[in-house]
């Protein structure tokens, strides 16, 4: 696997290596030794899938607060996406700023998003389907949100804010001026 820091260094793109031939191709897609070397020691504790039917669906942007906060190991299992990471860890020298990775299911790569990031996705296609891993379990409680397209934070999504396909939740959600969280950058 290949593990790839990005402009934000706490978000990694890992992409798996296929080995194919005539029949297809196999891979790993996840390794705990390689994972834990490359991005440090997180125990994921549940697997969630999503299936957006239309291209321009945009989920998040999404995030949990401690102490149930979730990293997530997104990848793109059909279809295509846009994913996005918003850091929203105060005091952090990369506040407010973002990465995006275009994942799919041809290209197999996955994005790392740890705890104290904001995240959302765009399908680029239809019938996209996201799987990923987080290291805590879903809390209603503790289930918060980012408006999608901020101006401040300024995410070029590959749709306008007309065309967008978005829950009500998704729609009503602050803006990083706003935003409340308790998530302190360490370095």
């Amino acid at each position: 696997m290949l593990f790839e820091r990005t402009a934000i260094r706490d978000v990694v793109i890992i992409t798996p290596k296929k080995f194919g031939d005539s029949r297809g191709y196999f891979m790993e897609t996840f390794r705990v030794d390689q994972f834990e070397a490359e991005v440090g020691a997180f125990t994921f504790v549940q697997d969630n899938r999503s299936f957006s039917a239309e291209t321009g669906t945009v989920r998040g942007l999404h995030f949990q607060l401690n102490p149930r906060a979730q990293g997530k190991l997104v990848s793109c299992t059909a279809g295509a996406l846009l994913d996005v990471a918003v850091d929203i860890r105060n005091g952090s020298p990369t506040y407010g700023q973002f990465v995006t990775a275009e994942l799919t299911a041809n290209n197999a790569r996955q994005l790392w998003v740890p705890p104290g990031f904001a995240h959302g996705f765009c399908t680029l296609e239809p019938n996209t389907v996201i799987s990923y891993k987080v290291t805590d379990y879903y809390s209603p409680e503790y289930d918060r949100g980012l408006l999608w397209n901020d101006p401040d934070i300024a995410i070029e999504w590959p749709v306008t804010t007309d065309a967008a396909i978005l829950s009500d939740k998704d729609q009503r959600q602050p803006v990083l001026a706003d935003l409340q969280t308790n998530f302190v950058f360490a370095s």
